[in-house]
């Protein structure tokens, strides 16, 4: 554990590992992504594995491969000075041929996802009739991809006297149902999600109009060269679009989903932990069991509809101790969702500018400057050479030449000329808000007795667009000019008197651009 930087175990580490290690019972373990469940339960499976006993003892089902991959990866580690334990992971998308193959040696850990397994069980290359510990690893997951049905025939195949410990984020019926049915007497350990979600992340939101999300998340990235992320997007299609939008303009994004091959998911994994890749544009889906620990960011392009996917995507960053920030973009309407967030989670949501091109200009030529300063001179270059270069800038200034380097550096961005997003997102958000609130007092205007709304008939509701229409005109003409000044000054007093938090690790503040436009292009980074 020392070698691999544990020091402090995490609270579900702390609560599960001793009673798995002391008990023979199933178990029940809830907490959220990325708080250390696979050495909760890996640490004490491996301490009970027997190496000499030559059958399958332990099955462990993950919902996706990057997490069954990511698993039996860890088990390696965490058995590297241990007797020879087999783990194999077994999952779609690889070639089901060289997995019946490393299932004929005996394997002590199975890993795998629940369509694959039954595959191999059906062809007769599994046989759990032995097992010892089945593990349902991000079993409510499982239950949200559909594999209900794949699970109950799993656990059709495996002995009644077997351990089970469950791992989930929640408690739905379904996993009730799988508790009831399967598991004797199960110990419960709960970690609550207000206690887990906020300890190393900073939550973070914007006000982004719909039409300039991708100009906005490369203002971000533009703004810290530095960062490293992950970007969610709702479907498949979005994520394939966003990457292709980002590569065009020569961003180091590549997209990770379920249309991709598992050869392809490899490369992509493989492109990103080696830097070679900004971020990552993801499914939530696909993001399960990506195994990271010196992410920045976490940007949500597309906002989740359920809180605890909110917890699952921001997991990803503030891990191991570091800090993490976790981006929402919003919309206008949107904000009802994330009040509901802050409440259910209980955490705060710091509201930021989006960098405009001055924050961009100065962070970047910062940088430059300080990689010039840093940079150590080799004492072996060619003499011959400098004397060709003094040469050539003789006649030059030391501040022309200045000049000339830092205008090739700004080539390189060619930022766009959209001026500040900031505004064209805030107008969009007092729009709907107007909107609606020219709703409500339509509708209070218009409130009587039951008789003064009219018959329920459909005679008495005919018409009643154009009764809409009209009355709202006449709310228009009842409010005079006066008092349309006085409103309209108004909104600039509670905008100008809006505090907005300064962008992290940035020096400049967030202001206004006075450059028009709105094409992004780019020719290196």
């Amino acid at each position: 554990m020392e070698e691999l930087g544990f020091e402090t175990p995490s609270e579900i580490q702390q609560k599960a590992i001793p009673e798995l290690l002391e008990k023979d019972t199933d178990f029940i373990g809830l907490a959220q992504t990325g708080t250390g469940k696979t050495a909760a339960f890996g640490l004490p499976l491996l301490e009970k594995i027997d190496p000499a006993d030559n059958h399958t003892q332990a099955l462990i089902l993950a919902p996706t491969r990057e997490l069954g991959k990511q698993i039996a990866e860890q088990l390696e580690i965490f058995s590297k000075y241990q007797d020879k334990v087999n783990v194999l992971a077994v999952y779609g998308g690889a070639a089901i041929v060289n997995q019946i193959k490393a299932l004929k040696k005996t394997q002590h850990i199975i890993i795998a996802t629940p369509g694959r397994l039954i595959d191999l069980i059906k062809r007769k290359a599994v046989n759990l009739n032995r097992l010892d510990y089945l593990v349902l690893d991000e079993a409510d997951e499982m239950l949200n991809m559909g594999f209900k049905d794949e699970l109950n025939e799993i656990l059709s195949y495996t002995p009644a006297d077997k351990l089970t410990w469950l791992f989930s984020a929640t408690m739905p019926n379904e996993i009730k149902k799988i508790i009831n049915k399967y598991m004797d007497d199960p110990i419960e350990v709960r970690i609550d999600v207000k206690n887990v979600v906020n300890k190393d992340i900073q939550h973070q939101f914007t006000l982004v109009k719909v039409a300039d999300k991708t100009d906005v998340l490369t203002r971000f990235l533009d703004a810290d060269q530095d960062m490293r992320g992950i970007v969610f997007c709702r479907t498949r299609r979005d994520t394939q679009h966003l990457a292709e939008e980002l590569q065009k303009v020569n961003y180091r994004a590549d997209a990770l989903h379920g249309d991709l091959s598992q050869a392809q998911r490899d490369r992509v994994m493989k492109r990103f932990k080696s830097y070679s890749l900004q971020v990552l544009i993801a499914t939530d889906v696909a993001a399960r069991g990506i195994d990271v620990n010196d992410l920045t960011h976490v940007f949500h392009y597309s906002m989740p509809d359920d809180p605890l996917y909110y917890t699952h995507r921001a997991g990803r960053t503030g891990r191991a101790g570091k800090k993490g920030i976790s981006l929402v973009f919003v919309n206008g309407r949107e904000h009802g969702k994330l009040n509901r967030f802050q409440q259910e989670l209980g955490i705060n949501f710091e509201k930021v500018l989006i960098p405009n091109t001055e924050n961009i200009i100065y962070s970047r030529l910062e940088k430059w400057c300080n990689t010039i300063l840093n940079k150590k001179t080799d004492e072996n270059s060619n003499p011959e050479l400098m004397e060709k270069i003094i040469e050539f800038f003789g006649d030059v200034s030391k501040e022309e030449l200045l000049e000339k380097f830092a205008a090739i550096e700004l080539e390189k961005l060619n930022l766009d000329k959209g001026g500040d997003l900031n505004k064209g997102a805030e107008r969009d958000d007092r729009g709907r808000r107007d909107k609606g609130r020219g709703g409500r007092d339509r509708g209070r205007g218009g409130r009587g007795g039951r008789d003064s709304r009219g018959g329920r008939g459909r005679d008495s509701r005919g018409g009643g667009r154009d009764r809409r229409k009209s009355s709202a005109s006449a709310g228009d003409d009842r409010r005079g000019p006066s008092d349309r000044r006085k409103k309209k000054t108004s909104r600039k007093t509670n905008r100008s008197s809006e505090t907005v938090a300064d962008m992290p690790k940035m020096r400049s503040r967030g202001g206004s651009d006075s450059k028009s436009g709105s094409t992004r292009k780019r020719k290196s980074r």
